[in-house]
């Protein structure tokens, strides 16, 4: 492990070849918890940027990356091949699928990626319908499920309970309120869908027009 004056509490497990930049803390025990209580295990060929945060209990997968300054609670099951990238906060609770990316400023809490699910900047899941309510609040949590190969665009925000499906696309600004199909585009507040994903279309200045999610499919 290549690393700079981290700090890490008890009952962590870091796997060889892993990169650890300066200020990183790693297993904070979560509220009520000791020091070694939960276990935390992160996966080989780590790359863990400065000043990040992991809370005891979680479990991360190999080639795992985070940009600067990322917060993950406990209680996160994050894949392989991920990268949440810098400024994100994780919440506790969420499962992360292989080969997912979360980008730049993004908040999560109680939410299912699935494999290959693109998340862009800015990106806020919500997980309680009735916030402020203190009487059985817990209950009705339940952060959204994005399934396998989903593109949520830039500035969305997701209510709780929504599921998105397979492939589709979620246009940026967007406030998803009800659950999006598979392989459809949404877009708006609230969001509707208003075509398939095979249907877009990229004009780029100068050169020939393309449908960039034409071979999208099972």
């Amino acid at each position: 492990m290549n690393s700079t004056n981290p700090t890490i509490f008890k009952n962590v497990k870091i796997g060889k070849g892993a990169t650890i930049e300066a200020g990183i803390i790693i297993g904070v025990p979560a509220h009520g918890e000791e020091d070694g209580q939960a276990k935390t295990i992160i996966g080989k060929n780590a790359y863990i940027r400065a000043y990040t945060i992991i809370y005891a209990g979680c479990v991360i997968g190999d080639n795992f990356q985070t940009g600067p300054g990322v917060l993950i609670r406990e209680e996160n099951k994050i894949g392989d091949n991920v990268v949440v990238w810098h400024g994100s906060t994780l919440n506790p609770g969420n499962k992360i699928g292989d080969e997912t990316r979360i980008h730049a400023g993004c908040f999560l809490e109680d939410v299912t990626l699935c494999k290959k699910v693109f998340v862009a900047p800015r990106v806020t899941f919500t997980n309680d319908p009735h916030p402020a309510v203190p009487i059985k609040f817990r209950e009705c949590w339940k952060g959204a499920t994005v399934d396998d190969g989903a593109i949520i665009g830039a500035n969305v925000t997701i209510l709780p309970h929504v599921k998105i499906g397979k492939h589709a696309v979620v246009g940026a600004g967007s406030v998803v309120v009800d659950d999006v199909p598979a392989y459809k585009v949404v877009v708006g507040n609230p969001a509707k869908v208003i075509k398939g994903v095979q249907e877009v279309v990229c004009q780029r200045r100068g050169k020939r027009t393309h449908r960039p999610y034409l071979d999208r499919r099972e």
